[in-house]
């Protein structure tokens, strides 16, 4: 493999100037000078070494992304913003999948934190354990004072530019939705108990189960497709009487309209994200719409864009229910 100095002695150049033109710098070169230095890199096929741009450059130019889980459609549409103001800003990003494991979360801000990325944005949902969310905290604000950025989306308890979607009113929309249409017994797939995004979005349904006098009956499971079947079968054989179901995101919903059609029932099932295939799967999927890819975008340029002041800004992405046909008043007109 070439070096930087295989490129400066084919062009006839010192180090120094054949790496300020490589690295871009802004220092006055003349074009006889750029051209002989290209030349040589394209002849000896040389790949400059990025962890040494980055030094020699005065900008850090890579952003570091945490997700739980980027198969999940969830995380996919997210990512799909993030990337694209990235990529707007000329900034290169490195995805993390952290599948849920805080200890895997502190060990990826460590190694961003190493590299020097110029903003870290996390993705996932935040953790109910205090213990856990200390030792976030912790290594955010380590990296914050070495003068990285961090933005996250869903609810931390570190204080940072943050994106929030309407997780709880979703969650109230779901279930008003239900008991509106008449039904008085109403299982909840949910996803893991240890997470904000879950117990935000639970929290709005019990709040619309007792603006209705109802409750509810909960089964926690994995944020999956498998997961939302292996809930809703328990909760079809514990609770036979149950005439809908909401799914805590629409992944579990398909999981749950599976296991309805093994056991035999038809239940209406309410689902959360609205992902696209809540238009493709039979019956088409009512679901509590959050705009995904906003919510990348928006945390993203929080991301890159420094603050007119030290107050962290916070932006509230509104949820809206789309009613589709999984969904159905309890006493259908013969």
């Amino acid at each position: 493999m070439a070096t930087l100095a295989d490129v400066a002695r084919r062009a006839g150049v010192s180090t120094a100037t054949a790496s300020r033109i490589i690295n871009g710098s802004s220092k006055p070169v003349t074009d006889e000078l750029r051209a002989r230095v290209l030349a040589a890199v394209a002849e000896l096929r040389y790949v400059p070494n990025a962890h040494a741009q980055m030094l020699a450059r005065s900008n850090r130019n890579a952003v570091g992304v945490l997700v739980h889980d980027v198969s999940d459609p969830y995380f996919a549409e997210i990512t799909r913003g993030l990337q694209r103001v990235a990529t707007a800003h000329g900034r290169l990003v490195i995805i993390c999948n952290t599948f849920r494991e805080p200890a895997r979360e502190l060990e990826y801000i460590d190694l961003l934190h190493a590299h020097q990325v110029a903003a870290i944005v996390v993705a996932g949902s935040g953790y109910l354990s205090s213990d856990d969310e200390t030792e976030l905290h912790d290594r955010m604000t380590a990296f914050e004072t070495t003068g990285g950025r961090i933005a996250v989306i869903g609810r931390h308890s570190h204080t940072s530019d943050a994106v929030l979607p309407a997780n709880e009113e979703g969650g109230y929309l779901a279930g008003a939705h239900l008991f509106e249409l008449g039904h008085t017994a109403v299982g909840v797939v949910a996803g893991p108990a240890a997470l904000t995004t879950t117990a935000d979005r639970l929290a709005g349904l019990h709040r619309a189960a007792e603006a209705h006098g109802r409750r509810l009956e909960v089964v926690h499971a994995d944020f999956t497709r498998d997961g939302g079947e292996a809930a809703t079968a328990k909760l079809l054989a514990e609770h036979p009487g149950l005439t809908a179901v909401a799914a805590l995101n629409d992944s579990m919903a398909v999981g749950a309209l599976a296991a309805m059609r093994s056991a035999g029932r038809n239940l209406s099932v309410v689902g959360f994200d609205d992902m696209p295939i809540a238009r493709d799967v039979t019956p088409a999927l009512t679901s509590v719409r959050l705009p995904l890819t906003q919510l990348g975008e928006r945390a993203m340029e929080l991301a890159l864009t420094p603050p007119a002041d030290s107050a962290p800004r916070v932006e509230h992405i509104p949820a809206e229910l789309i009613r589709r046909e999984s969904t159905w008043p309890l006493t259908r007109p013969s």
